[in-house]
């Protein structure tokens, strides 16, 4: 059975996965909004390098790499939503750190594509 076929067959699963990432993700531009909107009631978390942070992140996001994550659990609040990134599209630091806090009863959802993604909208970068 082809790759096509195969899917023809599994609509509910693809309609629950495309829920769940509506419902866990975000893009650059709806997180901007918020930010300007919303900044109380969010936390930005870039997993990425702490040298790579120094060098450039989204402004009021704080560092906790992503190795870090589970014994940082107390720089951040289950009454916000924490908001992870890391550096594109392909990295998973993000998504595994956004794992951790949800297991643990955070909050969670992902930024779509990473700082690189904020970065091509020419958004303000924090350093």
């Amino acid at each position: 059975m082809t790759k096509l076929a195969n899917i023809t067959r599994q609509t509910q699963r693809a309609k629950e996965y495309f829920e769940d990432k509506v419902a866990f993700t975000v893009g650059p531009i709806e997180l901007k909004k918020s930010m300007d909107e919303e900044r109380n009631s969010i936390e930005i978390i870039d997993v990425r390098k702490r040298e790579d942070y120094e060098k450039g992140h989204i402004p009021s996001a704080i560092s906790i790499p992503g190795a870090e994550t589970e014994m940082s659990l107390n720089k951040l609040s289950q009454d916000k939503i924490n908001i992870v990134y890391c550096y594109t599209q392909q990295c998973h630091l993000a998504a595994k750190s956004a794992l951790i806090l949800a297991e643990r009863g955070y909050p969670v959802i992902e930024l779509e594509g990473g700082f690189e993604a904020w970065k091509n909208y020419d958004f303000d970068i924090a350093s």
